[in-house]
């Protein structure tokens, strides 16, 4: 199939099962930024009780989650698929609870999740980028602009979030000689400040791939490449770190 039939087969199909109001295309492919072997990210918006044993009646290859395998939280589950050779992600999304998550952001409310491949965890908000982001394939959906309330709480979350990770670093790591430990608080305190710095700039995030790009914080990279079991050494990476956070805007 060429891109194009791809593209609509997968959506009418994902369209067609019980409970499921619109399909959208998420990731590199809707941002125009993918490469030839990206992935393909598809998300299901339902209402009420969508059951996965209908994806998994599809007949694609791979593995269909149950709602809530992935956490329970904002990311409530999903599919890793193969489809006419293609690698394919399928997210499911409850309807009930975006719309909540997109009335909270409006108020500027927000929590915060971990979640597997995500250094600083993820914001509740994160279904409300992908509502402005991801390309709407099948069903309605709004378009959410960046609301101003989210874009006055969400940066001093983030902020604060990455100066305990730095204080505790330096209590805990530093002393200690531990230059592991101290590179992943590095990296988790840039992913957070990167959070803080879109915030403030009103400009959605939907993961962490080109977060520390976007947030004009790759100079980290040479920071951490300098990282040694030196105390010394690792106080003053963590103080060069600090200040380009604090610079970062």
């Amino acid at each position: 199939m060429s891109d194009d039939t791809f593209l609509a087969h997968v959506a009418d199909r994902l369209a067609a099962l019980p409970a499921v109001h619109a399909v959208t295309l998420g990731g590199s492919r809707a941002q125009n930024t993918h490469g030839p072997g990206s992935d393909w990210d598809f998300a299901v918006y339902y209402r009420g009780d969508f059951d996965p044993a209908e994806l998994r009646a599809v007949g694609w290859d791979g593995e269909v989650s149950e709602i809530g395998a992935w956490g329970g939280g904002v990311f409530n589950g999903g599919a890793w698929l193969t489809i006419d050779g293609r690698r394919v992600d399928v997210h499911y999304r409850d309807l009930d609870a975006v719309e909540h998550h997109l009335a909270e952001a409006r108020r500027g409310r927000f929590h915060w999740e971990p979640l597997m491949f995500h250094l600083a965890g993820i914001p509740s908000y994160l279904v409300v980028a992908e509502l402005a982001v991801n390309r709407v394939l099948r069903g309605d959906l709004p378009r959410p602009e960046y609301p101003d309330p989210l874009r006055e709480s969400a940066p001093a979350m983030w902020r604060g979030r990455a100066e305990l990770t730095l204080r505790y670093t330096r209590g805990a790591f530093v002393p200690r000689g531990q230059a592991t430990e101290v590179a992943g608080a590095l990296a988790t305190a840039a992913m957070e400040t990167a959070h803080a710095v879109l915030a403030a700039r009103g400009e959605w995030v939907t993961n962490e791939k080109r977060l520390l790009r976007r947030a004009g914080l790759r100079e980290l990279d040479a920071i951490v490449a300098g990282l040694r079991t030196d105390p010394g050494v690792l106080a003053r990476a963590v103080d060069e770190a600090e200040a380009l956070f604090q610079a970062a805007a």
